[in-house]
Formats: C-alpha cells, sequence, structure tokens
C-alpha cells in the first residue's frame, strides 16, 4: 500500500514507517509542523518518500495514494484543501489518537468525535493506549488501540555511572504536566542527567534546590539525537519517568528496552507498560528517590530489575507486533 501521512511525532512515525509499504510524507519550503519532511534526527528506510501538496494531488489523481492516516483534527481540512479528497468519502482513512485528554477526562468530548465520517464509523480512532480510549469521549465513533511498538535499540545498559536519567521534552513550560517538580525533589538526593528538546531555564532551578546532587545534575542537561541519547542513557544506573499526565512516552519504552531499571509515578499507562519486577512505580517522590539511593549502592538490583524492563518491552511493544497491527487496519480500511 501507499500511506500518506503528516510527520507529527518522530518517535512514534519512526516505528510505524518500519512497515512493508511506501510513505509519503508531506514537504512545506520552510519544513514546518505541516511539511516537515522525512526525519532529520531518525533513521527513516528509503520507503518513505517527500512530496509538496502539488505533487500529492497528483498521486491521488493517478490514483497512487491508497489510504491517509491523519493525526491531528486540521489534517482533515488540509487533505481537502491540498486534494480535493475528503477523507473517509474519497479516501479510505483512519485517525491516530497520540493524546490523553488535556482537560477533564469525564468531560472530555473528542475533537473528531461529532465529523459526520468519525460518527458514522467510516474513519476509526485508533488510540495508542487502552487508558486513553477509556479517557476520551468518542461518541458513536469506531475505536480501537494499536499499542506502541519501538524499534529495538538493543541491551546497551552498563550502569556504569551512579547517576538517574530522564528524558522530558521542555521541562521548565510544561512544568506540573512533566513532573518536573517531582524530578527536582529526586535531585535532591542522587545526580540526574536530564534529556530532552527545550531543557534551558532548568539549570536554575536546580541549583535552587541546593544540594550537591542537584547542582551536579545542572551539568548534565543535553538535547542529543535518538542514537546519541540511546547511548548515553545506557550509561546511567536507573530511568526517572516523572510524568503526571501523559501518553505512554516512547522514551520511556526505549529506556526500558536498553535496559534500564523504571522509577515512575502510577498514573496513566504507566501501571501496565512497568509491571513490578520491572521498576517501582509510587506517586511519592520520597519513595522514588529512596528507590534511586538503594539502586545507586547495588548495581546488580538494578540490573535485574533492568533485565526484565527490557524482557516488558520485547514481548508487549515489539516493532513486528506494532507493524503487523497496522498492516491489518490499513488494510481493512482500504477494502471496505
Amino acid at each position: 500500500m501507499r500511506v500518506l501521512l503528516w510527520h507529527v511525532h518522530g518517535s512514534w512515525a519512526t516505528a510505524f514507517v518500519q512497515g512493508p509499504h511506501e510513505y509519503v510524507v508531506p514537504l512545506l519550503p520552510d519544513r514546518g509542523p505541516d511539511g516537515r519532511g522525512r526525519a532529520q534526527t531518525w533513521d527513516w528506510p528509503a520507503s518513505v518518500t517527500e512530496a509538496s501538496p502539488a505533487e500529492i494531488r497528483a498521486a491521488f489523481d493517478d490514483g497512487a495514494i491508497d489510504v491517509v492516516v491523519l493525526q491531528r483534527p486540521h489534517e482533515v481540512g488540509l487533505l481537502e484543501e491540498w486534494t480535493g479528497r475528503r477523507a473517509g468519502r474519497d479516501v479510505p482513512a483512519l485517525y491516530v489518537e497520540h493524546n490523553a485528554p488535556t482537560d477533564h477526562a469525564a468531560r472530555s468530548r473528542h475533537p473528531l468525535a461529532d465529523l459526520d465520517v468519525v460518527a458514522d464509523g467510516t474513519v476509526p480512532v485508533v488510540h495508542v493506549t487502552a487508558f486513553n480510549r477509556l479517557m476520551w469521549d468518542c461518541g458513536t465513533a469506531r475505536t480501537t488501540v494499536v499499542d506502541h511498538g519501538i524499534p529495538d535499540p538493543g541491551h546497551l545498559w552498563t550502569g556504569e555511572r551512579p547517576h538517574v536519567a530522564a528524558v522530558v521534552n521542555e521541562p521548565v513550560r510544561r512544568w506540573r504536566v512533566a513532573g518536573t517538580d517531582v524530578l527536582l525533589h529526586v535531585a535532591r538526593d542522587v545526580p540526574l542527567e536530564v534529556y530532552g528538546m527545550g531543557t534551558d531555564g532548568l539549570a536554575e532551578h536546580l541549583h535552587a534546590v541546593g544540594t550537591p546532587a542537584a547542582a551536579a545534575s545542572a551539568g548534565r542537561l543535553q538535547d542529543l539525537p535518538q542514537h546519541a541519547m540511546h547511548a548515553a542513557v545506557a550509561g546511567a544506573r536507573a530511568y526517572l519517568h516523572p510524568y503526571r499526565w501523559t501518553s505512554l512516552g516512547l522514551s520511556l519504552l526505549e529506556a526500558m528496552a536498553i535496559g534500564l531499571p523504571v522509577l515512575a509515578l502510577p498514573v496513566t499507562e504507566a501501571p501496565v507498560a512497568v509491571p513490578p519486577e520491572a521498576g517501582v512505580l509510587s506517586a511519592d517522590p520520597d519513595v522514588l528517590a529512596a528507590t534511586a539511593r538503594r539502586w545507586l549502592a547495588d548495581p546488580a538490583e538494578a540490573a535485574a530489575y533492568g533485565k526484565a524492563a527490557r524482557e516488558q518491552v520485547l514481548a508487549r511493544y515489539s516493532l513486528e507486533r506494532f507493524t503487523d497491527r497496522w498492516t491489518a487496519l490499513l488494510s481493512e480500511a482500504v477494502a471496505t
């Protein structure tokens, strides 16, 4: 099949385009959000090609696009504007919902729930976790869940550094959502390595904590390409996932696949992703900090948890399972 999708979430798309199909991603001159083209910091196969809106329209005119994967509400309008085709009417389509609701879950109506082709089940809503499907009110839409899958980075963990690693994008702007206050709490007791985009400004908050561990952490803030980040994270003793409210972060699954033991809050999909043998989940940051101190002092225990974490990801979040499930959904959409 030939699949049109926008490059929205790099890690998810990296897994998605490993399937056995051809993939077309829009490219605009500024490589802005609606036309990023191929990934610059992830490894994508040659089966992913870039196309301008005019080239996409020509591909549709030639019957060269089989199905569209939508990921943001306004892409419904973009598709029609660029190609003259309506999702679910003129071309088979699916909508991927990557996120948990940002407002009160009991009152969160999905933004596409009342779109005719969604409400009548023509365009299904595909959630990335069962938790997200439960929390979104999708009305009469046809919904399903495809769990994440990740390319296996390999068992890279060495745990040579008595530090805790975390990957948090924009930790200052997304303070409570990202659990940055939890991050700072743990940093009082153990040295942290924080990776991710937009860490500017976090150093001053770490300095304000006023402990040697936090001061040391302030010098370990990095934004690295994915492969370099995997190599760096692998040297840390454990992984902290401080998020209060998010969909299941792929950085968490990647860290587990690398072999890091996990510290996390028991929220959203984390209790499913992290079984007791793979890490410690607690709503009490003191418990997370105490566990981190224990693992820093006992590399063998950390390694045992990390081994179980890797086994969990390989079993539940394998790339093959993910791409097979998506191939089945795409085939169903095209055949309908």
